[in-house]
Parts: C-alpha cells; sequence; structure tokens
C-alpha cells in the first residue's frame, strides 16, 4: 500500500477520536433517552453546548472534554519523541494535566474527571507514590481513549504497539481483562490503518500475531478456533493475556453487522443491545458494531454513536477512530473539521504523527 494511503488512513484515525470526543460534549451521559431528546431533539447531527447542570457545563460547542486533552497529551509526546516515551508522557501528565486537579469529579479540563485519573492523581499527588504504582481497578475506556495513538504510531510494528499500549494502560488501569481488551483495540485499529477490512476474518489475522508470538494473548486452538490434537504440547505463554477472547470479538460485531436477519435500527439502538453504561465491555461491542457497519461513512457512524446516549463520549472517540482509520483523514466530512476548536493544531498533530509510521 502506498505510505500516503497509510499517512491518510493514520491521520483520520486520530482525528476521527478528536471529532467523536468533541461531538458527544453536551449530551454526555445521559442515562434517560427522553431528557436526552427532550434537550437536543430526536438526532442531534453536529457540536452542541453541553446545558447548564451537567457534565461539562460551561464549556462551548466544538471543545474537547477531558479525554480529548489527555489524548492531545499523548500525541503531542509520541510526535516530540518520536514514539512512545513513557517518562516523557509521565512528565507532561505531572506537569500539564495533575496541577489542573483537585481529586474532586468536577474539575480540570473539560469540567469533569474520570475515575482512573483521579485514582491516579490521588495516587501520584497525594500519596506521591512513583509511576508504576498509580492504576486502579476501573473497568472503563480511559486507557483505550489515550493508547489509540500509540496504535496509530505502531500500526505496522504489532509487538511494539502490544508491549507500549499495556504498558501505559497500567499506569492507570491494572485490571488484565481491561489492560487486555484495551490492547486488542489498539490491535484492531493497526489492522485498519494498515488497509484491512473490518470483516469476519478481521479476528484470524488478529490470531496469526498471537501465533507469530507478537501479540500476548494465550490460545490453545489450532487455525479457526479448531481443537488441539491428542499429544499437542501446551504452548508457550506469548504473555500476560489469558485468552485470546478481546481479539475474536471484533469479527463477531462485524458478521453482525453484515447479517441481514440481525438489525439494529435504527443503529444508534446499539447502546441498548449492548448497553449504555462505561464500562469496557459495554463500549466495545458497540463501537465495533458501528465501525463495521458503517466503514465507509464517519458521519452516520459518529452520530449514531453520540446518539446512543448514557457513554456516548466513549463510544463516539472509539467509534470515531475505527471509521477514520478506514475512511482516512480525506473522507471525514468537512465540517466536523470545521466546528472543532483548534483544528488546525490537532491536524497538524495528527498528520506529523502518521508520517511517522512505520519508523524505526
Amino acid at each position: 500500500m502506498p505510505n500516503q494511503i497509510i499517512q491518510n488512513r493514520a491521520s483520520g484515525a486520530i482525528m476521527g477520536a478528536f471529532i467523536g470526543d468533541a461531538l458527544a460534549l453536551g449530551p454526555h451521559w445521559y442515562y434517560s433517552l427522553a431528557e436526552l431528546h427532550r434537550d437536543y431533539g430526536e438526532w442531534i447531527d453536529g457540536y452542541t453546548d453541553p446545558k447548564p447542570g451537567r457534565y461539562h457545563a460551561g464549556l462551548k460547542a466544538g471543545q474537547p472534554s477531558q479525554a480529548g486533552f489527555i489524548l492531545r497529551l499523548m500525541v503531542r509526546s509520541l510526535v516530540e519523541c518520536g514514539g512512545y516515551d513513557e517518562a516523557d508522557f509521565c512528565r507532561r501528565m505531572d506537569e500539564e494535566l495533575f496541577p489542573l486537579l483537585d481529586g474532586t469529579p468536577v474539575s480540570g479540563p473539560g469540567r469533569y474527571t474520570s475515575q482512573s485519573i483521579r485514582e491516579a492523581w490521588r495516587r501520584r499527588v497525594l500519596q506521591k507514590l512513583p509511576w508504576g504504582q498509580t492504576g486502579g481497578h476501573a473497568d472503563t475506556t480511559e486507557a483505550i481513549e489515550r493508547t489509540l495513538a500509540i496504535a496509530v504510531r505502531y500500526a505496522l510494528q504489532p509487538a511494539r504497539l502490544a508491549s507500549a499500549v499495556a504498558g501505559n494502560a497500567i499506569l492507570t488501569q491494572t485490571d488484565d481483562t481491561v489492560v487486555s481488551m484495551t490492547v486488542a483495540y489498539g490491535a484492531v485499529l493497526s489492522l485498519l490503518v494498515q488497509g484491512h477490512a473490518f470483516d469476519t476474518e478481521l479476528s484470524a489475522r488478529l490470531m496469526e500475531w498471537v501465533k507469530n508470538g507478537e501479540l500476548p494473548f494465550h490460545a490453545v486452538t489450532r487455525d479457526n478456533l479448531q481443537p488441539p490434537r491428542p499429544g499437542d504440547p501446551d504452548p508457550p505463554r506469548a504473555g500476560r493475556f489469558a485468552s485470546p477472547d478481546a481479539l475474536l470479538t471484533p469479527s463477531y460485531m462485524a458478521q453482525a453487522a453484515a447479517d441481514p436477519e440481525i438489525r439494529i435500527e435504527p443503529a444508534w439502538k446499539v447502546s441498548l443491545v449492548y448497553g449504555m453504561p462505561c464500562a469496557i465491555y459495554h463500549q466495545l461491542p458497540a463501537a465495533y458494531y458501528l465501525a463495521a457497519r458503517f466503514h465507509n461513512d464517519f458521519e452516520s457512524a459518529v452520530l449514531h454513536a453520540v446518539n446512543g446516549g448514557g457513554q456516548n463520549q466513549a463510544r463516539a472517540i472509539l467509534t470515531g477512530a475505527l471509521v477514520g482509520a478506514q475512511t482516512g483523514l480525506s473522507g471525514i466530512p468537512q465540517r466536523f473539521l470545521d466546528g472543532l476548536e483548534e483544528v488546525e493544531d490537532l491536524n497538524k498533530l495528527a498528520t506529523d504523527l502518521a508520517s511517522q509510521v512505520g519508523a524505526p
């Protein structure tokens, strides 16, 4: 594949995440769809101001949440260091984010701080613990929301991707299942940046990386998930993750999206099928489904993610990156770029990072 095509996809993934974050700023965390429709109408089709008394109140349409702020820190670190440098990222968190927090939920950039970041702040700032002892047990997607940039940077280097994503994730979230699902999302995103289709064969490609020792997942099945034969040795552990199930999920979602007998209509009701809450096991199936169903339609994918309510910001970030990687930056409608605050700087960061894909 020509390098410029990969760079277009890589830029699209990063900008897709920034757009998804900002699109959900206003209607974030409405668990009553009736209240969501009362405040924003039956269909949200662009950037909106948060309502008074709601999450992110006081911010304006097109601005980032704290997830967008941290993603920007990560992208800048990757660009300026030429790759993932844990010490540099941690320094930026210490100097650019933590001084703006006070340990309460309603504080800091974006006017809301998630559980995992609050816990890291308490351990780092109040308890003076070193990085590496700052992770908590939040079962949410905050690690994905920043490490997706690492996945883009190492889209052609799966072993490096897995190591860097896992290492960064455990800075704030230590649960093995959460970390494994975070690494799996990054691996999926990397395949889309490479140009692979989000289809029923995607998981088989991920399993090849497992068999080659490039992804740290344990698996005993043979090709096509066939059972082991009598006498087959137990394969060596390639890493910390007990099973490859997080890698198998995406193709099941793709199969559901392609099956004419399985219809979620309208598609925003994917949030009701897989769940509106924040936990990673609700968020990933919905994002995978929307990314497979609207693989060439960025607008439909992110707007259905937003209109599903609940934790629609995480859903829109994850979906925006996955679909942006498939359409490329050139496939993102201009209106979504025009409405994004500081879009020139974000676009430069995205293109600078994309230019590094494949570099040592």
